[in-house]
């Protein structure tokens, strides 16, 4: 006969092989629904200042600030094992010109909670009253996942290594998303169809160009104005 201590190791054993088994499934699950991501995201403003850019920075340098409008609906990447989304926007930039685009950088970035999971937002009391509401009976709100900004200003603002960033060309804005489960592992913007997950429809901005520094000239002209 076995001891107890045997017995338990036993049923614990058995326990995790089938809590395993139906965690795989569970992320399994994720290849099987359908994702079909759409975004549109526009330029409205752009200004280049010279100065220091965060609180800590140790000398001035180029920065630019950015105004921008998107309309996204990721609705598509809500299911039962979805636990929330994170959104973000960055900006691309070459080096040198007429090189690829080696510089990027966050501008813009938010999360977007599963009804399950707004229980972990950092809301006040009355939003997170209103998200319940909306979440109540119905297993994810068609309305998650889906985006409105007009005239956005930036979180972040852009910088260089160089400390130049005035009069570069060939700068677009790309709309990002990181799908982080319950169960699974993390997923990233798809580059290429894979079965039910479709690319990204959108989420490049036209091409644009910073503009140039103003002068201090040109500012104590308009001053005297």
């Amino acid at each position: 006969m076995h001891s107890t201590i045997v017995r338990g190791q036993n049923v614990f054993g058995f326990f995790t092989s089938v809590a395993f088994a139906i965690a795989a499934l569970i992320a399994c699950s994720d290849f099987i629904a359908p994702r079909t991501p759409k975004a549109d995201i526009s330029i409205k403003d752009v200004q280049v200042v010279r100065g220091r850019p965060h609180y800590y920075s140790t000398k001035k340098e180029e920065y630019a600030h950015i105004k921008f409008s998107l309309d996204a609906d990721f609705s598509s990447l809500f299911h039962w094992n979805t636990k929330q989304i994170f959104v973000y926007v960055s900006a691309s930039w070459p080096s040198e010109p007429d090189g690829e685009r080696d510089n990027e950088a966050v501008i813009w970035d938010s999360i977007i909670t599963s009804p399950s999971a707004d229980h972990l937002q950092n809301i006040g009391p009355a939003a997170m009253k209103k998200l319940v509401k909306s979440a109540k009976g119905k297993s994810v709100d068609p309305s998650r996942g889906k985006i409105h900004l007009k005239n956005q200003k930036a979180k972040y603002q852009i910088t260089s290594p160089t400390g130049k960033l005035a009069e570069t060309d060939d700068v677009v804005l790309k709309v990002h998303y990181n799908v982080q489960p319950w169960v699974g592992i993390l997923t990233w913007t798809p580059q290429l169809e894979f079965g039910k997950w479709k690319v990204m429809k959108g989420g490049l901005s036209k091409v644009f160009t910073l503009p140039a520094l103003k002068k201090k000239d040109e500012k104590e002209g308009k001053a005297k104005v």
